[in-house]
């Protein structure tokens, strides 16, 4: 069963937010709350996470997975990112737009997709999204929380208690936050494409 987290949205309570983590680097894989719906999210390093989220979610290994990180610096580890773009990702973050970019060898090859050897990073403006981030130390490989066959991604921390209960090792609840997945960018061959319209404005990387 799945152990079930009630964090304050505006100030999560460091113990909880400690036991989060800690289940995280025993890898754990959780679902948690960003500015653009929920998220199944676990280390880098957790093979077996990553392929339960491919599982939940039914997906193939052509899927970009996300490295969720805490700020511009870590993010700036692990794609390789030229002046240009690095001026347009970074007045768009923290907020729900997902960066598809070339990956540096920091990523493991796992997460790359096979062709294009690339990578999504988002930095996500959820308060208890961050403390959690801040708290690993470590991106959090992320991929919405959007079943097979389901229109729209899950947005309630009691429905995904109850669906996933044996599919993840916990939920984190604070409350309402977003319905709709972020808006993918790819700018892995230098200019942006937009890939997918969600939260984010995606006017302002038109070209």
């Amino acid at each position: 069963m799945a152990k079930y987290f009630d964090v304050h949205p505006d100030n999560p309570q460091p113990r909880s937010i400690q036991q989060i983590v800690g289940l995280i680097r025993e890898d754990g894989l959780i679902a948690y709350p960003t500015d653009s719906c929920f998220a199944l999210g676990c280390r880098m390093g957790n093979k077996d996470g990553l392929d339960r989220i491919r599982a939940i979610r039914h997906l193939d290994d052509r899927h970009h997975f996300t490295l969720m990180c805490h700020d511009f610096a870590q993010l700036g580890q692990f794609v390789q990112i030229n002046n240009a773009l690095f001026r347009a990702v970074k007045a768009s973050t923290p907020g729900p737009y997902t960066f598809i970019l070339p990956a540096t060898k920091e990523v493991p090859r796992r997460l790359l997709h096979p062709k294009k050897k690339t990578v999504g990073v988002r930095i996500t403006a959820h308060t208890t999204a961050q403390a959690i981030l801040a708290e690993l130390g470590e991106p959090l490989v992320s991929s919405t929380l959007l079943l097979p066959g389901e229109p729209e991604p899950m947005t309630q921390g009691w429905e995904i208690k109850e669906a996933l209960d044996h599919a993840v090792d916990a939920v984190v609840d604070s409350g309402e936050c977003g319905t709709e997945p972020t808006t993918v960018i790819d700018l892995s061959e230098g200019s942006p494409e937009v890939l997918r319209v969600g939260a984010g404005d995606p006017d302002r990387f038109s070209a």
